[in-house]
C-alpha cells in the first residue's frame, strides 16, 4: 500500500510545486513545418536499428497541433506548473544566426495558454535536440557549441523572459555524453569512449554561457540546470566493489555536480587527464561554477555496483537509462559492471523500484555540497505496460497503472520525509516535484514502447486518455490545495490585520499553493 493523497497532501510545504514534464523532441511531430531546421536526432532515428523497432519520432503525440488540448488536460489536472523544452532547431534552424519566427510563435502561444490556464512555465533551454547543422562540425566536441547555446538563451530570454517563472539551461549532460558519445546509443551515435570527455565539458561551459545571457537579459525567473542523480551502491562489502561503486559515482554524479556547485572536477578526473589530450582555459569554471537559483535533480533510480566485466552485456535499457555501465559495449569495457536488485520490482525499463534511495541521493547531495541551492526534483517517474479497460456499455477506457501511481507516491513522500525537519537531508531546501511525464512519448532510442505518461496516448489516433495516476495527481493537487486553505484560513483567524490580499497576477516568478 502507499499513503493516501491527504496525507501525502499534509507533508508538503508551503510554495512547493507540483509539476508536470515534456521535452520538444519527444511530444512534438512536426519535424519538417514551419521552417523547423533538422536535428541530429532526426538523422540518428532514421537509421536502421537505431530505434527500437525502427519507430519514428516524425509525428510522436503531434503536441505542435494538440497543444491547446494537451494545455487544457494540465488545467484538469490542476498542476501548478509545466517543464518543457524549446526545440533549438525550431526556433534557430541551424544552430547560430537567423532566428525562425514560425517556431517562435509556437512557443508565444504555448506560453499564452499556459499563462491563462494558471500554470506557471518551466523552460529547459536544451533537451538533446542539437541542430545538425552543430552536430555536423563536431557537436559537444566542438567548443563552439557552448558558445551557440549562450546565443540560444540570448534569443529566448529577449522573446520569453518576462513570462518564464524557471529556466533550466540543460538537461542531463550525463546522459548526452555517455550514450551519445562514449556508448553510441543516443544521437550523434558515437562511441568514443574516454575521449567523450571534452562533451562534459563543453556542455557545462554551455550551461554557464546561458546562465550569463540569461543574467544579463535580466530575466525575472530563476535560473538553474539539472541533471540525473542515481546513488552507487556496493554489490557487497568487498573492498573493490566500494572502489568500483565509487569510481561509477564520480563518471555518473559528481564529474557533472561537482563543477557546477563547488567549481572544480573531482580530484580523481583531473588526475586522470593522461586519458585524454583535452585541456580548458582555467577561467571556464568561474563560467560553469556561476551561482543558481536551483539546482534540478533527475531521479529514477539506484544503481548496484560490481567489481569485474560481469557475464555479458548488460541489458540495453540500463544504459539508455543512465549511461553508467561501459561494459555495455561489449569487450570488457570497464572493470566494474551493474548488479540487479532481486528483491525489488522492477519497471518495464528493467529499473529497480528503489524509493528508499530518494532519501540517499537527497542526503549525498547535501553532504557533498554545503552551499547547495534549493533543489527542484525535476523529473520523476516509471515505466510500466498499461493495460487499457473498456466499458463497452458506455464505450470508455480506463487505464488502472497502480504501480505507476504507487512511484510517485512513495518517491514523493520519501524525498518529503527526507527533506523535512529531522529528516536525513533537513538541510535541502526541497521546492518541487516535476512528474515524467505529462503524456506517453517518444523514449528516444526505446521508440514507444516505454510509456511513462499520466496520459496513455494512443500512437494511431494520438487520442489522449487519462490514466489512473492522473486521476491520482489530480487528487493530490486538489488534497494540497484544501491543507493550504484551512492554513491560510487559521492564520487569517489569528491574525486579521495579516489578511491581506495581493494580486500577483503579473508576477512570473509565483509557484505552488502558499498558505
Amino acid at each position: 500500500m502507499h499513503i493516501t493523497a491527504k496525507d501525502l497532501a499534509a507533508l508538503i510545504p508551503s510554495g512547493f510545486t507540483l509539476g508536470v514534464a515534456t521535452a520538444a523532441f519527444q511530444i512534438e511531430g512536426a519535424l519538417e513545418e514551419d521552417g523547423r531546421g533538422p536535428a541530429g536526432w532526426d538523422v540518428f532515428a532514421s537509421k536502421p536499428g537505431a530505434i527500437v523497432e525502427d519507430h519514428s519520432p516524425a509525428i510522436s503525440c503531434d503536441h505542435y497541433h494538440r497543444m491547446p488540448q494537451d494545455v487544457a488536460l494540465m488545467k484538469q489536472l490542476g498542476v501548478d506548473s509545466y517543464r518543457f523544452s524549446l526545440s533549438w532547431p525550431r526556433i534557430q534552424p541551424t544552430g547560430s544566426g537567423a532566428v525562425n519566427r514560425a517556431g517562435l510563435a509556437f512557443y508565444d502561444r504555448l506560453l499564452d495558454e499556459l499563462l491563462a490556464s494558471g500554470i506557471s512555465p518551466m523552460i529547459t533551454l536544451y533537451h538533446w535536440d542539437t541542430p545538425k547543422a552543430l552536430d555536423d562540425i563536431g557537436g559537444w566536441m566542438n567548443r563552439d557549441t557552448a558558445y551557440r547555446l549562450g546565443e540560444f538563451a540570448a534569443i529566448a530570454a529577449d522573446v520569453f523572459g518576462d513570462r518564464v517563472a524557471r529556466w533550466a539551461t540543460i538537461n542531463e549532460p550525463a546522459t548526452v555524453t555517455t550514450n551519445g558519445y562514449t556508448l553510441g546509443l543516443h544521437s550523434p551515435g558515437e562511441a568514443l569512449m574516454l575521449n567523450a570527455f571534452p562533451t562534459v565539458h563543453h556542455q557545462l561551459l554551455g550551461h554557464g554561457l546561458a546562465v550569463q545571457a540569461l543574467r544579463a537579459a535580466g530575466v525575472p525567473g530563476e535560473i538553474g540546470m539539472t541533471n540525473v542523480y542515481s546513488p552507487m551502491v556496493p554489490n557487497s562489502i568487498n573492498p573493490l566493489d566500494r572502489i568500483s561503486a565509487g569510481l561509477m559515482d564520480l563518471a555518473q554524479n559528481r564529474l557533472y555536480a561537482d563543477p557546477v556547485l563547488i567549481g572544480k572536477y573531482p580530484d580523481l578526473i583531473r588526475a586522470a587527464k593522461f586519458f585524454s589530450s583535452f585541456d580548458h582555459p582555467d577561467e571556464d569554471m568561474e563560467i560553469i561554477s556561476q551561482p543558481l537559483d536551483f539546482y534540478g535533480l533527475n531521479y529514477y533510480m539506484p544503481t548496484k555496483v560490481a567489481v569485474g566485466p560481469g557475464q555479458g552485456a548488460v541489458p540495453a535499457s540500463m544504459a539508455e537509462a543512465m549511461g553508467s555501465d561501459l561494459s555495455a559495449m561489449g569487450n570488457g569495457g570497464t572493470p566494474f559492471h551493474v548488479e540487479t536488485w532481486p528483491e525489488a520490482d522492477i519497471t518495464s525499463y528493467g529499473w529497480p523500484v528503489k524509493p528508499e534511495y530518494m532519501r540517499v541521493a537527497l542526503k549525498e547531495m547535501a553532504e557533498r555540497y554545503p552551499n547547495l541551492p534549493p533543489v527542484i526534483i525535476t523529473e520523476g517517474g516509471a515505466s510500466f505496460e498499461d493495460i487499457i479497460v473498456r466499458d463497452k456499455s458506455t464505450n470508455t477506457k480506463f487505464i488502472p497503472d497502480e504501480r505507476r501511481l504507487k512511484y510517485l507516491s512513495d518517491h514523493m513522500e520519501a524525498a518529503l520525509r527526507a527533506t523535512a525537519p529531522g529528516g536525513e537531508a533537513e538541510t535541502v531546501d526541497l521546492r518541487g516535484y516535476y512528474v515524467w511525464s505529462l503524456m506517453d512519448n517518444f523514449e528516444w532510442s526505446a521508440g514507444y514502447n516505454q510509456p511513462f505518461g499520466l496520459l496513455h496516448v494512443d500512437f494511431e489516433t494520438l487520442e489522449r486518455t487519462p490514466k489512473a495516476s492522473y486521476f491520482w495527481f489530480q487528487e493530490l493537487l486538489e488534497e494540497r490545495n484544501l491543507v493550504a486553505a484551512a492554513a491560510t484560513a487559521v492564520a487569517q483567524a489569528a491574525s486579521p490585520e495579516l489578511a491581506v490580499t495581493e494580486e500577483n497576477d503579473d508576477d512570473v516568478t509565483t509557484l505552488g499553493a502558499t498558505a
